[in-house]
């Protein structure tokens, strides 16, 4: 099987490739910008005739796209997250009209939920910001295009690998800057929301049983840890696993506007474990711990250097 990953130099299109490059029967290719991708695309600029050629010479059996902007400027967003989907649902309908296409959404595309409350895929999406209408524009896309194609709507991720422009992984590198010191102190943004986290090698789980499935999928699908954590309650895990002695301190306001925008999140994620058999395998300590063994610093050897 030949499947197509876009984005596999991302956090989470990282994690797909992996995962699917362990696979056995399947041929990874990987699709990008980099001189050494196998499939020569970008979602921002790319004419569809252009990459549907692409796409024809490939021939792939799936496509997983993973490819997202998250901390863009409103252009970049609406070029990577709503019109690159659009772009390659065109091409694949040119070029590959029966490859499984597997797009990753977001939960941000619901917007605020209710405090108790899981929300489901029938549920109206409703976001809260640019980032969350760019990628309901490309679920949007996605869905409406006559393609065999699934979207996994993911929560907030977290594990091992998690980038600075994130909570979890900016939390960790704070930590990982403070050290033991007792007196240290992080000052933080509100962080009285509560979020869906799911670990990323649980997304990358999802992302190969949908583009392997036999048979159709529904067409969307919550990709969540199916609980909703304080994110204090996050910070304060994170913190112990680093073994910081210091303070946090919350800074009033200074957190991201979504979070005073979106207090709760959770999604009901009972219809993948219907469609795919999926549910989450890594408890959010565990991703807490993955995360900070890849994020922390290295121990010392014995002369007090760094291991490599």
């Amino acid at each position: 099987m030949r499947i197509l990953v876009l984005g596999a130099t991302g956090y989470l299109g990282g994690h797909v490739a992996g995962r699917l490059r362990a696979l056995p029967g399947t041929r990874l290719l990987l699709g990008g910008r980099s001189p050494g991708a196998d499939v020569t695309v970008n979602l921002a600029t790319d004419r569809p005739q252009a990459l549907a050629r692409e796409l024809a010479s490939a021939a792939p059996d799936a496509v997983v796209n993973c490819a997202g902007a998250t901390g863009a400027d409103p252009l970049t967003l609406a070029e990577v997250n709503a019109r690159g989907p659009a772009l390659l649902c065109a091409a694949l309908r040119e070029a590959a009209p029966a490859a499984r296409l597997v797009h990753l959404g977001s939960a941000a595309e619901y917007g605020p939920g209710t405090p108790g409350v899981r929300v489901t895929e029938s549920d109206p999406a409703g976001p809260a910001g640019q980032y969350g209408a760019t990628k309901l524009a490309g679920t949007v896309a996605v869905t409406a295009s006559g393609l065999d194609a699934v979207v996994l709507r993911v929560g907030n991720p977290v594990g091992p690998g998690a980038p600075p422009t994130g909570l979890p992984g900016r939390v960790a590198a704070l930590l990982a800057g403070a050290g033991s010191d007792p007196d240290a102190t992080l000052r933080l943004g509100d962080l009285s929301a509560h979020r869906d986290f799911v670990d990323v090698r649980d997304v990358a789980r999802a992302a190969q049983l949908a583009a392997t499935a036999v048979g159709p999928l529904p067409p969307l699908l919550n990709v969540g840890g199916g609980e909703a954590i304080p994110v204090r309650e996050l910070v304060r895990r994170l913190a112990v696993v680093a073994g910081f002695r210091g303070r946090v301190v919350e800074a009033g306001g200074g957190g991201a506007a979504r979070s005073a925008q979106v207090s709760w999140q959770c999604s009901d994620i009972t219809a993948a474990h219907a469609a795919l058999g999926w549910r989450p395998s890594h408890g959010l300590d565990a991703s807490l711990a993955a995360l900070w063994a890849a994020a922390g610093p290295r121990p010392a050897g014995p002369e007090g250097v760094p291991a490599p």
